[in-house]
């Protein structure tokens, strides 16, 4: 089974909204720059903590994002301990779909031909004293080809 897992340091950011330009009386879209700064973060930290590790185009794929935010300030001891603990969880933005966005859609052609390829996903949202995004992509395809035999097998039954 294929797993590749990597860490991007700092604030977890989400995927912006396209922006538009006009350009010879024309719209462009284009891409916020904090956004693209971000992605390109995504990509150098995945080459650089996973070396070789990609997807062929026919690996069925999980993502698993676990997302930490900074602590604020001006919390209590009580409420920081509570955050620390992860009884506490950030119910602020970055929005859960755009996080996931900005690193499925930073990993095209980095990790694994195209997003397509991603049938299961979950992010999750923390607190901690180390804001980070820790990211883990991992081939299902072992574990389909397994639920099948065993559905198989019991249908023999």
């Amino acid at each position: 089974m294929k797993v590749a897992r990597f860490v991007v340091y700092g604030n977890p950011k989400g995927k912006g909204r396209p922006r538009f330009t006009t350009v010879c009386g024309y719209a462009k879209s284009y891409t916020p720059k904090d956004t693209e700064n971000y992605e390109n973060l995504i990509k150098i930290e995945y080459k650089s903590q996973c070396g070789n590790i990609f997807f062929d185009r026919d690996e069925q794929l999980e993502v698993k994002i676990y997302c930490y935010h900074s602590i604020p300030k001006s919390v209590s001891n009580k409420k920081r301990s509570l955050m620390i603990a992860h009884r506490i969880r950030p119910a602020k933005k970055p929005d859960f779909d755009n996080m996931a966005k900005v690193v499925t859609d930073a990993l095209n052609g980095i990790a694994y031909h195209d997003d397509n390829q991603i049938v299961d996903g979950m992010v999750r949202k923390f607190y901690d004293e180390q804001p980070r995004v820790e990211i883990q992509i991992k081939s299902i395809n072992d574990e389909v080809k397994n639920e099948r035999i065993i559905e198989h097998q019991q249908q023999r039954i």
